[in-house]
């Protein structure tokens, strides 16, 4: 089993930065694949991010691409989303999630994840 913690979430004004960090508990994290995905108020969790086992493989949403970047540090336990520019349409509880799979594998689908972190929240002002 894993256990997953976000952290780094916090208020930041439009076109600024945050990093996201997600620890995972136990010595398997190399066997994940891990994602990142985001809840807005009324709204379904979405897809955001993705990183393969070996991080050969990264996916992005549309809506984040060229802004947001997935990356992990294996020896660590810990996956990353560093976000540029941010959007009021960022404002989200984000999440991170683990997926078992094999070395490429970078699923995109909620129903992938085996396991969930708690979330944490990213408010951007206008």
């Amino acid at each position: 089993q894993v256990q997953l913690v976000e952290s780094g979430g916090g208020l930041v004004q439009a076109g600024g930065s945050l990093k996201l960090s997600c620890a995972a508990s136990g010595r398997t994290f190399s066997s994940y694949a891990m994602g990142w995905f985001r809840q807005a108020p009324g709204k379904e969790r979405e897809f955001v991010a993705a990183i393969s086992r070996n991080s050969a493989n990264l996916y992005y949403a549309d809506s984040v691409k060229g802004r947001f970047t997935i990356s992990r540090d294996n020896a660590k336990n810990t996956v990353y989303l560093q976000m540029n520019s941010l959007k009021p349409e960022d404002t989200a509880v984000y999440h991170c999630a683990a997926a078992s799979g094999g070395y490429y594998y970078s699923p995109r689908l909620l129903r992938q994840y085996d396991y969930w972190g708690q979330g944490t929240q990213v408010t951007v002002s206008s």
